[in-house]
Parts: C-alpha cells; structure tokens; sequence
C-alpha cells in the first residue's frame, strides 16, 4: 500500500461475491483445479467466509487457498480449518516491529504472529511470503530464514517489483534473486536446490536441519514466465493473463450485459491463447507503453 493511500473504486465497479463465485464455477468448469483469494487483504470486505464457503463446494476443485496478511484472520482460523483450507500464503516482510511499521504503515506484527501460531495450531500448512527491499528489511532475511528450522515452515523471498502506487519504476535491481542466495549463503553455506514442483514460480532449496523449505521468487527479473499457468481476476473484474499486462478483458461489463457461460468461456480461452511469452512482453504491451505504476494493493499480492 502506498503510504499515500489508493483511490478507492465504487462498490458498483467491484465484483459482487454472486459474480466472483459465477466466473469461479466457469473457471472450474473450464478445468482450473486451484483457485486462490488474495485480495489487497482478503478479510477487510465484510462476508468474506460466505464466499469461501460457496468456493469450496465447487466441483472439480481441488485446492483453495489464500494470501493475507495475517492481521484480520486469526479469529477466522478455525472455520478456515472447516472448510477445507490446507494452506495459507502469509505475508510477512519483517519480524521487527519498527521495520514492519515502517513498511506497512500499521503497527501490527503482534496481530500477523498471532495468525501464524494459529495457522500452525490447526495445522494449516503456511508459506511466508517475504518482499525482499533494500535498506528497509535485509536485516530479516535470516531471522525469516531461521523459521524454516525453528518452525517448519516454508520461507520465500521475493524480488521487489515495480507495484508501489507511486509511479516510481526503476530499470534495473539490486536485491535480485542471484544476490538473495548469496547472502543465504553466507550465513547456511551448506543451503542446496531442490528440485522445483511443475508451473513453480520459485527457485527452491533446503538447508540442512531445516524442516521447512526457502524459495525465492525472481518476480521482478521474471525468470519462471516460461512454466507460469497462472491468471488473475482483480476487483474490478479485469482478466489479467500476466501480472506485467495491463489488463487484456473486462469480464464485469461481459457478465453484466449478459451472463452467457458460452462467451465468457470463448473469450477467456482466446485472451489465454493471446498469453505473451515473458513478463517483459506483457508490460511492453500496455497501454501507449506506459510503464507499471499500479500498487499491488489494486492487483492482488
């Protein structure tokens, strides 16, 4: 979130949940087996666990899971476990308080620990998603590193990309994944790769002792574009077939106007064969080749 805040969009320009859940069960239809709620943050629209109930009784999917940021979810936990909920992508860039006020601009990292100790208490597997940013939070690349031994849990860094609302882009980065496993490897030389599950968009390792595992996500320098199978759906009903693009189809004015599974359907499959090759082509793509400047809080993390 820029620290100047978004423009926030009219609830009419947002997708209701009963259109949410319509293109998900088309979705699945079409064969998506995994759907994930990321958001912004997921648990700030009210109603939330209604819709993740009706998602998680669609058939043909296999998985549903979600990326927060931990701070409004710790109540909800239980009633994740319920319905299914097997993991949980947790958003965390620092384990010191002052650093993580200072990038989130909310003194909340007691509220975030807490939803890890119950994440971990009903035994939902949770992958710590860490955004890697030079001279605010390498000082916790080891601590973090250090849960995947002390908790067993995942940890991935993730290259800083250009999404930070403030029009600011840069052309090249310090902090690439290259320089992240370096320093990874000065402090647990003996950290190794692994091999990486199928449309993985991390490089993975194990570090010996380590019950839980460390990625690293070249999402800015977008290494992974050639085995990338994901698309995104924003708020606002924007079909997006790669995170760089800028949008390639307004599927809300084409479920308002008429819902036609049949179309809908058609125009998904032809905006997914029109898919660019690489992140590179995609943001070279949009409109009048402006460069990305959109906070992620208005894509989805």
């Amino acid at each position: 979130m820029p620290e100047s805040g978004i423009d926030w969009l009219k609830r009419t320009e947002l997708l209701s949940y009963e259109e949410l859940y319509y293109l998900c069960r088309i979705l699945t239809k079409m064969g998506i087996e995994k759907i994930r709620i990321t958001g912004g943050e997921p648990f700030v629209r009210n109603d939330i666990m209604k819709l993740l109930h009706a998602l998680s009784k669609l058939a043909g999917l296999q998985e549903l899971t979600i990326t927060t940021n931990g701070v409004l979810t710790a109540d909800l936990v239980p009633e994740l476990k319920a319905i299914g909920i097997k993991s949980v992508n947790l958003s965390i860039d620092s384990l010191d308080r002052a650093r993580f006020t200072n990038i989130t601009k909310r003194d909340e990292l007691a509220a975030v620990l807490r939803t890890l100790e119950q994440l971990q208490r009903h035994g939902i597997a949770i992958k710590i998603n860490a955004v890697v940013m030079e001279n605010k939070n390498i000082a916790d690349i080891v601590p973090l590193t250090q849960l995947s031994k002390d908790l067993g849990i995942d940890v991935r860094f993730i290259e800083e990309m250009p999404f930070n609302g403030a029009g600011q882009h840069y052309s090249s980065l310090t902090w690439d994944h290259t320089r992240i496993l370096n320093y990874l490897k000065e402090y647990y030389p003996n950290i190794h790769k692994i091999a990486d599950p199928p449309y993985s968009t991390s490089y993975n390792y194990e570090i010996p002792g380590h019950r839980g595992k460390i990625g690293i996500i070249a999402a800015y320098t977008r290494l992974f574009c050639g085995t990338c199978n994901r698309i995104r759906i924003t708020p606002n009903g924007t079909l997006k077939t790669c995170l760089y693009d800028n949008g390639v189809i307004n599927l809300r004015s084409i479920i308002r106007d008429k819902k036609d599974d049949l179309l809908v359907e058609q125009l998904i499959l032809q905006a997914i064969a029109k898919k660019h090759e690489n992140g590179w082509q995609a943001e070279k793509s949009r409109n009048n080749n402006e460069p990305v400047h959109e906070s992620m809080a208005t894509i989805g993390g």
